[in-house]
C-alpha cells in the first residue's frame, strides 16, 4: 500500500465537475449535495519504505484510480465507504528532481462525498486539517532493483534497500513498475511518502500476499487479480528456495573438499554431517575457515622440495 495526502477542500462544484461525478451516481447530484476535495496520492520520489513509482507508473495509476472508493484504515467494509475519486492528473513541480533522477512528479486526485449528517464530522475534520493523511492500495507487475535492474519477483538480488553501492555510493531502492490494479484509498494516521501527505503505507508483513490474506483466522474473498498475485509470489519464492538449496549444496561440497586437505585426519562424513546442521551463514564461515587453514598448511611448499640444511633428509632422487 502507498500513501498520499489531502491537499485542500474545494468550493461549490462546477457543472463540469458534476458531470464527471454523475458517471458514478445513480441520479444527477445537486451542487449543495456534494462536498469536493483534492489529494496527492503518490509521487515518483523515494519514500520511507525505500520504494518509488517511476513517472510511467504514475501515469498508469492515474487511469486505475478513477472511480476508486475512499475508506478508513484499509478496512474493506461497505459501511466504511465515504468518498470516491472522480478525476486524476499527473503533475510536475518545476525545478525539482526526484531521487531517481526523473523530474519530480506526483499523482493528484479529486474526490467527492455527499453532504449528509453521517459525513458532517468528517467534512469538518478535513476542513480543519485533522483528517489529512491517506494511504492507497495498489498492485504492480514488477518490482525492480535500482542498482542492478533485476526484477525481484523473478530472480534473486544481492542488493539491500538503504545500502550504498558502487563508486558513487548510490543508495539502493526499489522501483514499483507496471501497475496492474488500484484497490482503494484510505484515511490513515501516518503517511509513508513524506511529500505526499496522503502517501503510502504497508500493512504488517508488508507484502501484497499478506495484505490479500488479511489477519490470521480472518475469512477473506480474493479477486482474480489477487489470486494471480499470490500464485506469482509463490512461484517467485519457490525459485528463490531452489536457488538457495543449490547454493547450500555447493557450499557443503566445498567445505568437505577443503576439510580433506586442511584436516586430513577428519572423516568427510563427519564434516558433511556437521555442515547439514549449520545455517547458511555458519556454513559460509566454516568453508572460509577451512580454506584459510588449507592455505596456511600448504603456503609456499611444493610437493617435492630439497631438504632443509642439517635436516638429515635425502630427497635427492625426487627433487625437481
Amino acid at each position: 500500500m502507498k500513501q498520499a495526502a489531502i491537499t485542500k477542500s474545494l468550493e461549490e462544484p462546477t457543472s463540469a465537475e458534476l458531470e464527471q461525478i454523475s458517471r458514478f451516481a445513480r441520479r444527477p447530484l445537486k451542487p449543495e449535495e456534494v462536498y469536493l476535495f483534492s489529494l496527492v496520492l503518490c509521487d515518483n520520489d523515494v519514500d520511507r519504505d525505500l520504494e518509488c513509482f517511476p513517472r510511467a507508473s504514475l501515469e498508469k495509476l492515474a487511469e486505475l484510480f478513477v472511480g476508486k472508493t475512499g475508506i478508513f484504515d484499509h478496512n474493506p467494509k461497505g459501511e466504511n465507504q465515504t468518498a470516491r475519486i472522480y478525476k486524476t492528473q499527473v503533475l510536475e513541480t518545476p525545478g525539482r528532481t526526484a531521487a531517481s533522477g526523473e523530474r519530480y512528479a506526483y499523482l493528484k486526485a479529486w474526490a467527492y462525498m455527499v453532504r449528509c449528517p453521517k459525513n458532517e464530522d468528517l467534512i469538518l475534520e478535513i476542513d480543519a486539517g485533522i483528517k489529512k493523511e491517506v494511504s492507497v492500495g495498489c498492485a504492480v507487475g514488477r518490482v525492480r532493483c535500482s542498482v542492478c535492474g533485476k526484477d525481484l519477483r523473478q530472480e534473486s538480488c544481492p542488493h539491500r534497500p538503504g545500502q550504498a553501492y558502487g563508486p558513487k555510493k548510490e543508495v539502493c531502492y526499489h522501483l514499483l513498475e507496471e501497475p496492474t490494479d488500484a484497490y482503494e484509498w484510505s484515511f490513515v494516521a501516518v503517511p509513508a511518502q513524506p511529500q505526499a501527505g496522503v502517501t503510502k503505507s504497508l500493512p504488517a508483513g508488508g507484502t501484497e500476499a499478506e495484505k490479500a490474506l488479511g489477519a490470521p483466522g480472518e475469512r477473506v474473498t480474493l479477486s482474480r487479480a489477487q489470486c494471480d498475485g499470490l500464485l506469482q509470489e509463490l512461484a517467485r519464492l519457490k525459485g528463490l528456495a531452489a536457488q538457495g538449496e543449490r547454493y547450500r549444496e555447493e557450499l557443503k561440497k566445498q567445505a568437505v573438499s577443503l576439510a580433506a586437505c586442511a584436516l586430513p585426519g577428519l572423516s568427510p562424513k563427519l564434516v558433511a554431517k556437521a555442515a547439514d546442521a549449520c545455517t547458511l551463514e555458519e556454513l559460509t564461515a566454516l568453508r572460509d575457515s577451512l580454506r584459510e587453514e588449507k592455505n596456511r598448511r600448504f603456503a609456499g611448499r611444493p610437493q617435492l622440495e630439497a631438504p632443509s640444511p642439517g635436516s638429515g633428509e635425502d630427497n635427492g632422487p625426487f627433487c625437481i
